[in-house]
């Protein structure tokens, strides 16, 4: 209980130390202003609404205590003609449970704000999204770990032959090879060149819609991104892997364990293979959360309908909540990525129990 506590409150610590710094990023440098949000031609009185709806007339700390306010499941809100509790129930989606000396106290969703492109929520803007982009990178880390793993064992076990050679040289494109040229030329040649003979596009979304507004899946549209993105994790997850392997395979419990007569089988994959799997773990949780952040070029590319194209058009408009509210999920994802990966740590080596 006293790891599970310690990492809750380490996570809790880096949001909110996150969301400080996108604040003072986004909501308090002089590019931050209403008069960047809404261009330099608007007038007065629309600069002025905008101040007062994204609370830019208040002084910075005070906005970011009531951004905080607002982010937090439980808040604190006055009572009077603003906030009384049919307001907070439709703005926030809240539900107060205690009026204390005029206060509030509620329970409620993070409340991000409201896009200022779509005049909409951002929290349901980005849920759309969210859930094409994590299946997206889900696929890429899938592929490459398996793959990776797989010619990592491949190229450990065959040290030295022509196949770890290859394994090699494939590795070292994977790393050098931009990730954008590779989304480029992958494409170009397999969905518009061979179009006829895989069947894939060019572009498209997972989540696409037919002429009658009905949602449907298209998964073929997934594939293509997928291996882009996950080329790059394929070369380092092989890497990690075969030098974590070679590093295992010279212990002295794996020499006694063939010299007591154990298969090779039963060496590589119960002895040596569990021993090596730490640092590629650590690689692929990184990964995991590199590829929510890598998406957004693959996404443009493809017109992939993600979060990532998303927050790229959100830049573009300066739609200063949006950007934000998307940061902060990619910084939640790592966070609970990490949290994920140290109690995996606990079941692949029991000693650090110890």
């Amino acid at each position: 209980m006293k790891f599970l506590f310690d990492k809750l409150f380490f996570a809790l610590s880096v949001l909110i130390g996150v969301y400080i710094i996108l604040f003072f990023l986004f909501m308090v440098l002089p590019l931050s202003s209403e008069q960047s949000m809404m261009g330099q031609m608007s007038n007065k009185a629309t600069q002025e609404a905008i101040a007062k709806e994204y609370r830019l007339d208040l002084s910075p700390s005070y906005r970011l205590l009531i951004s905080l306010n607002d982010l937090s499941p439980i808040s604190i809100y006055s009572i009077n003609t603003e906030s009384r509790w049919f307001y907070i129930q439709d703005r926030y989606q809240g539900i107060p449970i205690l009026n204390f000396l005029d206060k509030l106290i509620v329970i409620k969703k993070p409340y991000l704000g409201k896009s200022f492109q779509w005049q909409e929520d951002v929290n349901e803007l980005l849920k759309q999204r969210f859930l094409s982009t994590l299946i997206l990178a889900f696929t890429s880390i899938l592929i490459a770990s398996f793959l990776g793993i797989f010619l990592g064992i491949l190229s450990a076990v065959k040290h030295n032959t022509w196949i770890d050679q290859v394994a090699l040289s494939f590795s070292a494109f994977g790393i050098s090879a931009p990730s954008f040229f590779v989304a480029i030329l992958i494409a170009l040649f397999f969905g518009y060149y061979l179009h006829d003979f895989t069947g894939l596009n060019f572009q498209g979304s997972l989540i696409e819609f037919d002429d009658y507004g009905n949602r449907f899946y298209n998964w073929k549209n997934l594939i293509l991104p997928s291996i882009a993105l996950g080329l790059r994790p394929v070369a380092i997850i092989t890497q990690i892997t075969r030098n974590s392997m070679l590093d295992v395979l010279k212990e002295d419990y794996i020499r006694t364990a063939i010299a007591k007569g154990l298969s090779k089988n039963v060496v590589f994959f119960k002895h040596a293979l569990i021993n090596a799997l730490n640092p590629v773990v650590t690689s692929i949780s990184g990964w995991f959360g590199s590829l929510l952040a890598g998406a957004y070029f693959i996404e443009i590319i493809f017109d992939y309908k993600g979060i990532g194209n998303l927050t790229v058009n959100a830049l573009m408009k300066f739609d200063i909540p949006l950007v934000m509210g998307a940061s902060l999920y990619v910084a939640f994802t790592f966070v609970c990525i990490s949290f994920i990966v140290d109690f995996l740590y606990l079941w692949i080596d029991p000693r650090l129990k110890k």
